[in-house]
Order: structure tokens, then sequence, then C-alpha cells
């Protein structure tokens, strides 16, 4: 998807995503582009998922929502370029 690409708006509800997070089973809400984001990040970086959303739970602040923290760092990764 590029800036100039119509959205897919039937690609952009969120999805319930189980994921081990510090042992834990968790779930997030997270709608599809970001969750191909952040996989594409994880792979990039030779990582599983479940091991990059743990890193990126323990740097975030507690005040901070994991989904939220999970767009976040997906829409830094883009804005970065870091895949």
């Amino acid at each position: 998807m590029t800036l100039d690409s119509p959205i897919d708006w039937s690609n952009i509800v969120p999805k319930k995503v189980s994921v081990r997070v510090n042992g834990h089973f968790t779930s997030v809400s997270l709608e599809q582009p970001f969750l191909d984001i952040l996989k594409a990040v994880a792979q990039k970086k030779g990582q599983s998922l479940a091991l990059m959303i743990t890193d990126i739970d323990n740097k975030k602040p507690q005040t901070i929502s994991l989904s939220a923290s999970l767009r976040l760092y997906a829409l830094h990764s883009i804005l970065t370029q870091q895949f």
C-alpha cells in the first residue's frame, strides 16, 4: 500500500491475536496491516514475532497498552525504514 493507493477497508477490522509474552499467553487486537508490518520487521531481524513482541512489551511504559505499543512500533519501523 502506498499513499496513492486506495485503502482496502475490508482488511482494517481488528483481529485478536494470541501471543506468548514473558511465558504467559495474552491477546492483542491489531488490524492486519499492522500485523503484516510487525511480521516483516521480525523476519528481517531474524526473530520470531513472539520474541519481538516480548521485547516491545518489556520496554514500553506500563501506561501504554500492548496493542497501542505494537501499532506505534510498526509506524516507527515504517518511518525509519527498518524493513
